[in-house]
């Protein structure tokens, strides 16, 4: 594969991915202005996330079966298509319920893309390079977070929250046109494999019975939510609690993600001399470490705008690390049926998210004690599911040098 084909590839996989979250990202600063146009609470504007995080957990377990019997690019051309008409409608949404459903029906169209791309990676790429092309998405996926927010704070404040979903609509559009002419189909539609309900049910469980699996896709997942938990409150925190504006949020939370990009990025590194199963214990041990430091300092109220800022981006920069190495894991027993696995990998972390989301808008503290007591609950959870599940693994596919390889 030559370079500039290599470079190509990982651009379209990477835009897939950040597809979703950057339909999370761009609406964030609009919170304060949609609460007033449709006159309910942020709190209530905030369910619209949660319903973005329950379509794209269960469009997850929708596209993982599809995608194994009809190839890749079918099932995805559905998706971007539904996620083109779910945009436009969320732009004529005139209740909150209307963009609640629209975000709901916008996610199930949306996660088709982020499924697609990473059974894609285990199609197009060697099994031993997966990490490193995972941390190559995160790259590109970090444009959604450095851009997004910023993007959406001024066009909130120029245009109307409205014209948001129309700026997603015109990226999904263009995102279909390359993956048309430019991403090549990269897994034959297998007529054996059946859309009935025992075939599908059972091709799940064997996914789940897997211990590699289930260890990493759950600890990984949980750790992930950490992310959610910062998204789904920074709004909150940083426009209601420290009074900033929406532009100054965009930035903040721009600067925020070069800790989750960067250290996807140094994991690259990190890979080459450990094993990815070594790396993520460390994150994880260091995420318990600092969530504590984060939320005692959110009790004292000691921390203020900018230690809140640096807590959160050395959370981030934890979550940042253990997540290739932990979504390379989980998948790299898999390969006739990495469709499904990517999708369950997919719903885990979706699920989580969700849950994590709908448990956010139920607080009403006016402080980022929520937001650091989750991001403790989760990386101490997650680090107990590793360690758990690590004892059950017999027949770990990994080589010496981090990378991996089917024994």
């Amino acid at each position: 594969m030559t370079s500039q084909r290599y470079f190509f590839l990982i651009l379209i996989l990477g835009s897939l991915t950040a597809l979703a979250p950057f339909s999370i990202d761009m609406y964030l600063p609009g919170f304060p202005d949609m609460a007033r146009s449709l006159h309910t609470s942020p709190e209530n504007v905030a369910l619209s996330l949660s319903s973005f995080f329950i379509g794209i957990s269960a469009g997850q377990l929708l596209y993982g079966p599809l995608l194994d019997k009809y190839g890749r690019k079918p099932p995805l051309y559905f998706g971007l298509g539904l996620y083109i008409v779910a945009s436009i409608g969320c732009y004529f949404s005139a209740s909150i319920e209307m963009l609640i459903a629209m975000r709901f029906i916008q996610a199930v169209g949306g996660c088709a893309a982020s499924v697609a791309s990473i059974a894609m990676v285990r199609d197009i790429f060697p099994v031993q390079d997966n990490a490193k092309v995972f941390a190559l998405l995160i790259l590109v996926l970090g444009a959604s977070p450095m851009i997004a927010p910023t993007v959406g704070g001024y066009v909130t404040t120029a245009f109307g929250w409205q014209v948001i979903f129309l700026i997603l609509a015109v990226i999904a559009i263009l995102i279909s046109i390359a993956v048309i002419f430019f991403l090549p189909e990269s897994y034959k539609p297998d007529p054996s494999y059946s859309l009935k309900p025992k075939p599908i049910i059972n091709g799940f469980l064997m996914v789940i019975k897997t211990p590699q699996f289930y260890t990493y896709a759950i600890s990984g997942g949980i750790a992930f939510s950490g992310l959610f938990a910062y998204i789904s409150s920074s709004p909150l925190v940083f426009m209601d609690v420290f009074k900033v504006s929406s532009k100054v949020y965009g930035w903040i939370f721009a600067i925020l993600s070069v800790g989750f990009i960067g250290s996807s990025q140094v994991n690259s590194r990190l890979i080459k001399k450990y094993k990815s199963g070594q790396i993520v214990s460390v994150a994880l041990i260091a995420m318990v470490i600092l969530s504590v430091l984060f939320l005692i300092g959110s009790i004292q109220n000691i921390l203020g705008l900018v230690g809140t800022i640096v807590m959160i981006f050395l959370v981030l920069c934890c979550v940042g690390i253990a997540s290739p190495n932990t979504s390379a894991l989980a998948l790299a027993p898999f390969e006739k049926n990495a469709g499904t696995a990517s999708s369950l990998l997919g719903a885990f972390q979706m699920c989580i998210g969700s849950v994590v989301s709908v448990g956010i808008s139920l607080f009403k503290s006016q402080s980022s004690i929520p937001m650091s007591a989750i991001m403790l609950a989760a990386s101490s959870l997650a680090l107990l599911v590793l360690v758990i599940g690590r004892r059950n693994i017999t027949d770990k596919v990994e080589s010496k040098n981090g990378s991996f390889a089917a024994h």
